[in-house]
């Protein structure tokens, strides 16, 4: 509440608990002049409206009259036929359309009735019956992975012995991406001597080219040596080979001391063959 000093005219903001509902004497600070101020006044609440009166709850129901239903009229009794005697049949009505005897049909709601039999189930005595505590075979063993693992192994190392034992005794394929020699190892005691003057091309009166080698073959050993297949090798002026044709032996044996004579020549050569090479075939 905001309250003022009649005397100077301050005005000061205090909250309405500071001076309370019923008031109290206060002083002013500015020029200490002391009054009463009264307290702040309170609003009352308005009353609640009065409800309005409640429409009366309507009347309850009024019970139900029964009335007794007058007795049904008792069926006419049947003729019923004793023996030596029958009863004849009311003719029929001329205005209503009789149903033939094809149109005679069962009703609907008889037929739908009508369930079929449940299928009868045979029982065969000699089918075996299977019972869940039966015993059962025991489960298959657990694979051994180290017997597996060892078996790999054999498996693999007799497959590689077999192919150094092929590759040993036939020799490489040419599919096999390996650097092979041109020529096969030096023979012991045996001397291969062709020399270059007696290599060289030409060509013959028909106008066939050829290309032909000279040379020996010495043991110069003491003990008589098998004598391999030679190989001739042409290359072209980059070193590259373009041709190659292999010299068949003229003995199988060369004993000690002794020489063989070798003349071969051959046909259909490139005409990019520039000099040979004489060497043993490889094994």
């Amino acid at each position: 509440m905001i309250i003022a000093c009649p005397a100077c005219g301050t005005r000061y903001v205090v909250p309405d608990s500071a001076i309370g509902v019923e008031g109290r004497t206060v002083r002013c600070a500015k020029c200490k002049h002391s009054w009463f101020q009264e307290g702040p006044t309170v609003e009352r609440p308005p009353e609640p409206a009065t409800p309005a009166p409640a429409a009366p709850p309507p009347p309850p129901p009024s019970p139900p009259v029964y009335t007794q239903a007058e007795p049904a009229a008792a069926p006419e009794p049947r003729d019923i036929p004793r023996p030596g005697f029958s009863i004849s049949e009311p003719e029929p009505d001329p205005a209503v359309e009789q149903p033939t005897a094809k149109e005679e049909r069962a009703p609907e709601s008889l037929a739908s009735d009508i369930v079929p039999p449940p299928p009868v189930t045979t029982y065969d005595d000699s089918a075996e019956e299977y019972s869940q505590f039966d015993p059962e075979p025991p489960f298959r063993p657990r694979r051994n992975p180290l017997k597996l693992w060892t078996y790999a192994a054999v498996i693999f190392a007799i497959f590689a012995l077999g192919i150094v034992a092929a590759s040993s005794y036939w020799g490489l394929p040419d599919w096999v991406p390996v650097s092979r020699p041109v020529f096969g190892a030096a023979q012991q005691d045996l001397v291969l001597d062709f020399p270059p003057e007696k290599r060289g091309g030409g060509q013959s009166s028909e106008g066939t080219v050829y290309y032909e080698v000279s040379g020996t073959v010495t043991n110069v050993g003491s003990e008589t040596r098998s004598l391999p297949a030679i190989l001739i090798v042409l290359r072209d002026g980059r070193d590259r080979i373009v041709f190659s044709w292999e010299i068949a032996p003229p003995q199988r044996t060369l004993a000690p001391g002794e020489s063989v004579t070798i003349n071969e020549a051959v046909t259909d050569i490139p005409k990019a063959a520039r000099y040979a090479e004489v060497g043993w075939k490889p094994s």
